[in-house]
């Protein structure tokens, strides 16, 4: 914040502060940074300007309040006012947006999400992308069991051979889908991975839209992958987050995996600001 004083943010914003005989200031029921970013998140959930009535009405709070508040962010360019008197978010939080951005690296949250989800589950997991037509593992947590994972960070696995692959290129159109797996798809080493591009389209979209893929077999024998998919804010899937773990102990306690490795991958786009709170 700026240095001049602020009339209401920073201290108690519904009621004044005051000290009781021992001399202990008394906590309202909402400070005035509170009341703040109450106003901050409306407008960035709705979307839209809004005026000091629709706000206050919105987070329950005197209108009163919200109009001391309101005129103390816009003065501050935390908030911009409209000619018609609604306001809207300000130049300052952009520049702190782009700060926050700046100080984000995709791999080391991704990577963070990645431990956590080893020591949830117990399983080997891991971090996927794309090198064009092959899946490439970029990071890896190996599981506290004494179960092998074949493929380690730096592998290159045909797309067609994992749930991951599938995924990588859910989002991109019908008929792009079907000319890269009739291009990329091979043989798997279990003679168990699909190879029919049509079918390979029709599932790589199915997993991206039920943010789901599982296969078994198909790249290993006897070895499970269950995986989500990490999309950006356009909606591409960038990487995806697996959980690989052995074929009869996957299906033993599908719906729990299942519900870990999603939660994993939407906890990532959270934290990159690519899904909405």
């Amino acid at each position: 914040m700026d240095g001049k004083s602020s009339t209401a943010v920073g201290r108690d914003a519904d009621a004044p502060a005051g000290s009781n005989d021992d001399g202990v200031v008394r906590r309202s029921r909402v400070s005035g940074i509170d009341r703040a970013l109450q106003i901050i998140d409306y407008l960035y959930e709705t979307g839209a300007p809004a005026g000091g009535y629709a706000i206050a009405k919105a987070v329950k709070a005197p209108l009163s309040t919200i109009y001391v508040i309101v005129d103390d962010l816009v003065e501050k360019n935390m908030l911009t006012r409209h000619p018609d008197g609604s306001v809207w978010l300000g130049p300052r939080l952009f520049h702190y947006g782009l700060a926050y951005a700046r100080s984000l690296d995709f791999m080391s949250v991704a990577t963070q999400e990645m431990h956590d989800l080893c020591r949830e589950t117990g399983e080997t997991v891991q971090v996927c992308g794309r090198d064009a037509d092959y899946m490439l593992v970029l990071a890896m947590a190996d599981g506290p069991s004494h179960f092998q994972v074949a493929s380690r960070v730096g592998t290159r696995v045909p797309l067609n051979w994992t749930a991951s692959g599938r995924l990588l290129v859910g989002h991109l159109p019908e008929t792009e889908r079907v000319e890269l797996f009739a291009r990329c798809a091979k043989s798997s080493p279990t003679g168990r991975a699909e190879m029919d591009p049509e079918v390979l389209s029709s599932a790589a979209a199915m997993a991206f839209r039920s943010r789901l893929s599982i296969q078994a077999g198909e790249s290993d024998y006897a070895v499970a992958c269950i995986a989500s998919p990490i999309c950006d804010r356009d909606g591409q899937c960038v990487a995806t987050i697996s959980i690989v773990l052995p074929e009869q102990k996957a299906f033993s306690d599908e719906n729990r995996y299942t519900a870990h490795v999603r939660s994993s991958a939407e906890r990532i786009e959270k934290v990159m600001g690519w899904r909405n709170h």
